[in-house]
C-alpha cells in the first residue's frame, strides 16, 4: 500500500523540504484587485508583505478549486493507492470540505481528508510526521491514528498587532475586534473547535508574549521531548531571538522558525507572532 501525503500551501513547508520528504502541495491564493497569486508559487511571504504596503485595499484570499484538487489526486493515482490530504482548519477555510467532496468523485485512489484544526507550520507538523510514516510503508489508517495522537498535545497561540485584519476577513467576531482596538488590547488568540477565538486579553505585546511563554512552560518544563515553532509575520529577527532563548532554556525542545505566509498573513496582518508545539 503506497500512500501520498498532500497538503495545502498554508502549512508553509519550504519547497526544498517538501521535495525531500515527497510532500505534494496544492496552493491557496491571494487576490490583489484583478491579479491572483498562488502562495508559495507566484508570490513569496516577503513579496506579499511588501505588496500589501503599496495598495489601499487588503487582498482577498481564495481556496483551491475542486478541479485543481481532483487533478492533483488523479495524477497521484498513477503511483499511489491512498492519499492523505492535510488541510488548514475547516473553521477558517472551505478547503477541507472541498477535499471531502472530492473524495466522492475519485475512482482510482482512496482519499483521506484530514482537518488539522489549525494552520501554518503546526499544520505542517502533521504533514511531516505523515510523510515520515508513509516513507516507512505505513498505510493511511495507521498514519491518521498517529496524527490523532499528536493532536492531543498540539498547542498554538498567537498575538496580532492589529485586529482589524481578522475582523474584516470574517475570521474573528466583530465586537471582539472593536473592543480590542479601542482598549489597545493585544489578545492572545488560539484555535478552538476549528475557529480562531480570543484565549486571553492582554494589554501589551510584551505581556502577551510572556503569557504565551508561561503556557509553553507547562509542557516544556516536564522534560518531555517537544517540537516547537516560532511563527512570525515579517518579524524574522524577533522570531530568531525567541528561538535562541527557548533553546537555551529548554534542552528538551527543538525549535524551528516559520512564517505566516500570504493567505494567513492577509487575515493576521504584519507584526503577528505565534508559538506552536506538541509533545513528541
Amino acid at each position: 500500500m503506497k500512500v501520498a501525503i498532500v497538503t495545502d500551501s498554508t502549512s508553509y513547508i519550504p519547497e526544498q523540504i517538501r521535495d525531500e520528504h515527497n510532500i505534494h502541495m496544492v496552493p491557496l491564493s491571494v487576490v490583489f484587485g484583478d491579479s491572483t497569486y498562488r502562495e508559495e508559487i507566484d508570490i513569496t511571504s516577503e513579496e506579499f508583505y511588501q505588496k500589501v504596503k503599496s495598495v489601499d485595499q487588503l487582498p482577498k484570499t481564495s481556496q483551491p478549486s475542486i478541479g485543481v484538487i481532483i487533478e492533483t489526486l488523479e495524477q497521484l493515482s498513477k503511483e499511489y493507492d491512498q492519499a492523505i490530504f492535510i488541510t488548514l482548519s475547516s473553521g477558517i477555510s472551505g478547503t477541507y470540505q472541498t477535499t471531502v467532496t472530492a473524495k466522492e468523485m475519485l475512482g482510482n485512489i482512496e482519499l483521506f481528508p484530514y482537518d488539522s484544526e489549525l494552520s501554518c507550520i503546526p499544520q505542517g507538523f502533521y504533514v511531516l510526521e505523515a510523510a515520515k510514516l508513509a516513507k516507512e510503508g505505513q498505510d493511511a489508517q495507521t498514519i491518521i491514528k498517529r496524527l490523532n495522537e499528536i493532536k492531543q498535545s498540539m498547542r498554538a497561540y498567537f498575538m496580532v498587532a492589529d485586529l482589524s485584519h481578522l475582523h474584516r476577513g470574517g475570521r474573528l467576531n466583530g465586537a471582539q475586534a472593536i473592543i480590542g482596538s479601542m482598549l489597545q488590547v493585544k489578545p492572545i488568540l488560539h484555535f478552538e473547535d476549528t475557529k480562531i477565538v480570543p484565549f486571553e486579553k492582554i494589554r501589551t505585546e510584551k505581556k502577551a508574549m510572556k503569557r504565551i511563554y508561561q503556557l509553553f512552560d507547562e509542557d516544556a518544563s516536564t522534560g518531555k521531548a517537544i517540537q516547537a515553532t516560532i511563527i512570525h509575520a515579517n518579524r524574522e529577527a524577533d522570531a530568531n531571538k525567541i528561538k535562541q532563548e527557548l533553546e537555551a532554556q529548554y534542552p528538551n525542545v527543538e525549535v524551528t522558525v516559520s512564517y505566516f505566509g500570504p493567505v494567513i498573513g492577509t487575515h493576521l496582518g504584519e507584526g503577528a507572532l505565534g508559538l506552536g508545539w506538541y509533545i513528541v
